[in-house]
């Protein structure tokens, strides 16, 4: 089983204005978000082994989390529950660009506690670990706990996704994002990732070795439309295009590609660390194509909606 550990919340999304001189305030639709959740939903919907570590809430926000995991084939036994508030994300749309407001002390994701958390089982062959569930304390201080605790004999991916706003001590940040890639056997990060953790002048590509260099086997660099790149430690690489589609937006994009790549290494069975040392070159391009399959997907809808397995 693949464990996505990190942040499940609920953005609150404007609907579409009412017409006409009466139309009061814009409403809100409540939507089950992010990024982690995303990832282990799109596992789920591609039929991968895979579950959910996160604080949830038991309130109906929290419930509508469940159902949308559950929905899609996520299993919850390693949710850690608790009566704190759900994490709510207000979106803010102003000429097509969002902004966003977030509702997030004591919250249940956020006060995530280390000693809350059981030993895992040892049907967990993978950790995943990303997005903002990294950035917030104390929840990041109990993510890095647990890979330090769980992950030396396990595969462990991370994508940091980094959202700069979320950042309250840029060097507690780097210093938590740094052990947890020095702990990864597969890392994912975009050009402005790259280029938030290695601000010096320097080529994509050389700062990717820098990646490398922590003890990482595989890293992937994405760049939107110019595709992604596949970097192993033992100096093969492979590039796959990015997948035409007709875009609606690009929620979810990375959280989908990231689901297809540990998706193919699962069904290829590869998702051991000595595995992964000695992965060839053509099953990293297959990990990548489906990946980017299942991102053209997510992208031609609206909202982070990954594809199902006969949609590949």
């Amino acid at each position: 089983m693949i464990l996505c550990c990190g942040e499940a919340l609920i953005d609150m999304i404007p609907s579409a204005p009412q017409s006409g001189p009466q139309s009061g305030p814009e409403p809100y639709v409540p939507r089950p978000g992010g990024a982690v959740l995303n990832t282990a939903v799109a596992l789920g919907r591609q039929g991968a082994s895979v579950g959910m570590l996160t604080g949830l809430s038991r309130d109906m926000f929290g419930q509508q989390l469940a159902d949308h995991l559950t929905g899609s084939h996520v299993d919850l036994s390693q949710i850690v529950w608790s009566n704190r508030p759900t994490t709510l994300a207000f979106v803010h749309l102003r000429d097509g660009q969002a902004s966003y407001v977030f509702y997030d002390e004591n919250s249940a994701g956020r006060m995530l506690n280390i000693a809350d958390i059981p030993p895992l089982p040892q049907k967990i062959s993978t950790l995943f670990f990303g997005g903002i569930s990294l950035a917030c304390e104390p929840a990041a201080e109990s993510y890095m706990a647990l890979l330090a605790r769980e992950g030396t004999d396990r595969v462990v991916m991370i994508d940091p996704n980094i959202r700069v706003g979320f950042i309250k001590n840029e060097d507690r940040y780097r210093q938590r994002l740094t052990r947890m890639m020095g702990q990864s056997d597969i890392v994912k990060v975009s050009d402005e990732d790259l280029n938030w953790l290695f601000p010096r002048s320097a080529a994509l590509e050389d700062k990717v070795q820098q990646i490398v260099k922590m003890g990482v086997t595989i890293v992937v660099l994405t760049r939107g439309e110019k595709g992604a790149t596949g970097f192993m430690s033992n100096g093969s690489q492979v590039h796959v295009p990015a997948a035409q589609a007709e875009v609606a937006d690009t929620v979810g994009a990375g959280d989908t590609f990231n689901a297809g790549v540990l998706a193919q290494f699962s069904a290829q069975g590869c998702l051991r660390k000595d595995q992964l040392k000695s992965l060839a070159p053509d099953d990293l391009q297959q990990a990548l194509e489906r990946g980017a399959r299942a991102a053209r997907v997510t992208v031609s809808r609206i909202g982070a909606d990954p594809p199902w397995a006969n949609e590949l």
